[in-house]
């Protein structure tokens, strides 16, 4: 099932942003910068590619863990829930983690 809502936020807060492009992935939507994984929105929180070895502070913060897909832990992307990102503040920070991660990969 898709969140409309957490959508809805993170388009507001990439809209102006060069390179960034959406598209279905995950079961909701996911964004990329340059054609690299960025973040994505789906029902059970927002999904955000922070890098390997870049997520400690993340996973330290009230409200998120690590992306568990198909039983794995998947290392450099965290799930924030929804106490998480619904401060603007917040999912800003991560925003800008995963844009900085993503600004160091070559373009696709």
């Amino acid at each position: 099932m898709r969140n409309k809502v957490l959508e809805e936020l993170l388009a507001d807060d990439l809209a102006q942003l060069r390179g960034v492009t959406e598209k279905a992935m995950f079961g909701g939507r996911a964004w990329l910068l340059y054609g690299n994984l960025l973040c994505g929105a789906r029902d059970d929180g927002m999904l955000v590619r922070l890098g390997k070895g870049n997520d400690t502070w993340a996973l330290s913060t009230p409200g998120i863990a690590p992306m568990i897909m198909r039983g794995r832990q998947m290392h450099g992307w965290v799930r924030a829930a929804q106490e998480a990102y619904e401060d603007d503040a917040l999912r800003r920070k991560l925003l800008k983690a995963a844009l900085d991660f993503a600004r160091s990969l070559p373009r696709k």
